[in-house]
């Protein structure tokens, strides 16, 4: 490995070793208290730079909004502002960066399903957030990390409500990285 990817494998183990310490310990966990005792950690897959993709971005001047449903058979209203294409293995593939239609920050959530959901990672699907610098243009190019990717609160337990991906966002492909199933 390059001293690149060291470096990032290691801020990679470092973020992993800071939520795993969140769940165990905060009072905000989504571990139930009874259970926070027992907790040794999340599994995840291997780091993989192979799943760290770059991808060019299309933006949505005029976003459409789009309800997603939620883990307790809720809909919530998202707008969808950019795609994002990329490739995999040499295949293509898109993927769509939301905000919730009430929200003005510049964090997209970008939840998805692949192959691996329901089997080797939470049934509901997983979640990656992206943070631009800046507003991003059509043909942008962006670093999609799917080893950050994650599983949402209602994984861990039913108090929770979360949005499930739409299917415009599940992915024919298989992605090893991230979060497994909890």
């Amino acid at each position: 490995m390059t001293d690149d990817t060291d470096d990032w494998v290691e801020q990679l183990r470092a973020n992993r070793r800071e939520k795993d310490r969140f769940f165990a310990e905060h009072r905000q966990s989504p571990i139930p208290p009874e259970e926070r005792a027992d907790f040794d950690g999340l599994d995840y897959f291997e780091p993989d730079p192979a799943y760290r993709v770059e991808a060019t971005v299309e933006r949505h001047d005029d976003p459409d909004p789009v309800e997603m449903e939620t883990s307790d058979d809720r809909a919530v209203r998202y707008l969808r502002l950019v795609t994002f294409s990329f490739e995999i293995d040499g295949d293509s593939y898109v993927l769509h960066g939301y905000r919730q239609e009430s929200d003005d920050s510049a964090t997209l959530f970008v939840p998805f399903r692949d192959k691996t959901t329901g089997h080797q990672t939470y049934d509901g699907g997983r979640y990656m957030e992206l943070e631009p610098e800046r507003d991003l243009r059509d043909g942008d190019e962006v670093t999609i990390d799917f080893n950050l990717a994650y599983s949402p609160f209602c994984a861990f337990s039913d108090t929770f409500s979360c949005p499930l991906p739409p299917e415009e966002n599940w992915l024919e492909t298989t992605i090893e990285a991230g979060e497994r199933a909890p």
